[in-house]
């Protein structure tokens, strides 16, 4: 971020502003993370602050400090439209297009409020009189980190703040395993670790407490898995038939694919699953080295994210879905072989 935007947006904040914060829909660990990080951080400048959430998230984020305040455009729609309406600044944090905060797009596209964008993802859109986009950093969460640092406030940042922007980087990094798992980050880790960050809880609350039905979903899912060896590829499914057979609950998927891409001499994992309510098929895709999961996601399944994490869509049926994606690979054998 240039540094006049900084002495620009440090002036702004100077005085008591009405605030809102909005993360993508489908908000995950990142998009959570960050954006209680910054509110619990923007509280200490006395601002009016509020986090409005596209929809509902996993229930193993809902402990994270400050989740209680957090408004559902989806359940509190009025309310929510209000504060935007009423803001004199809006944070986008963890996404750059405003079609990616689903039924707030309208709401957000036609406020007249000042926006701050702070996110990782490539091909922003130009909607934000201060953009913060850098798709070198491991997360969302990591960037608030640099961004409070930036306005000289690194000293506000408590326990609430350093949880809140561990979440995200730890879940955004594969627990610190990815590429994108910088000497900075760790850096920053601990320093959040120091502000009171306790990270073996943090962890525990994340990925080590399981329903008895989401285990068996896993259970599912590994039944389904299929490889294509010639073009060093896996993926799974689940229909929707599977996922009300073992109870599903929004965030029960989370890290699936990634049993895919862990069998040896796979380059490139996806996961392709029913959802009858929206009527599509959702897809996650991930990739080790350089071949890129974005622009595959960009060109067949209007999607994107990063080079080796992105997500899309299909609006075909399961088994067509699965056909295409099949049926694209040919294309990128050379590169998937190359790896």
């Amino acid at each position: 971020m240039k540094k006049e935007d900084i002495t620009s947006i440090k002036q702004l904040l100077s005085t008591k502003k009405k605030i809102v914060i909005v993360p993508h829909k489908n908000p995950d660990g990142d998009a959570i993370g960050s954006s209680l990080g910054l509110y619990h951080y923007l509280l200490k400048g006395n601002h009016q602050v509020h986090v409005l959430v596209p929809n509902d998230y996993p229930a193993f984020l809902k402990w994270i400090p400050g989740n209680d305040t957090i408004l559902k455009h989806d359940s509190q729609t009025k309310a929510c439209n209000t504060l935007v309406k009423d803001a004199d600044v809006i944070f986008t944090l963890d996404f750059n297009a405003f079609h990616r905060t689903g039924n707030m797009e309208t709401v957000l596209t036609e406020s007249s409020a000042l926006k701050i964008m702070i996110d990782h993802h490539q091909a922003p859109d130009d909607y934000a009189t201060y953009m913060f986009s850098d798709v070198s950093m491991s997360s969302t969460c990591e960037m608030v980190y640099h961004f409070i640092d930036m306005l000289g406030d690194s000293n506000l940042i408590d326990t609430d703040v350093a949880t809140c922007l561990y979440v995200g980087i730890m879940t955004d990094t594969g627990s610190f395993r990815f590429r994108s798992t910088t000497s900075t980050t760790h850096q920053i880790i601990a320093k959040l670790i120091e502000k009171g960050a306790d990270n073996t809880e943090i962890h525990n609350n994340i990925y080590d407490t399981n329903s008895y039905e989401r285990l068996q979903l896993l259970g599912c899912a590994l039944t389904n898995l299929r490889a294509l060896p010639e073009s060093r590829a896996a993926y799974i499914t689940l229909s929707q038939a599977e996922l009300q057979k073992h109870n599903y609950k929004k965030g029960d998927t989370e890290g699936i694919v990634n049993y895919a891409l862990s069998l040896d001499g796979i380059v490139l994992a996806a996961i392709f699953i029913e959802d009858k309510k929206e009527g599509i098929i959702k897809i996650s895709l991930r990739s080790k080295g350089d071949f890129s999961v974005n622009e595959m996601s960009r060109a067949h399944f209007q999607g994107g994210g990063h080079t080796n994490a992105a997500g899309g869509k299909s609006y075909l049926s399961l088994n067509k879905t699965v056909e295409k994606f099949i049926s694209i690979l040919p294309s990128y054998n050379k590169a998937l072989n190359n790896e």
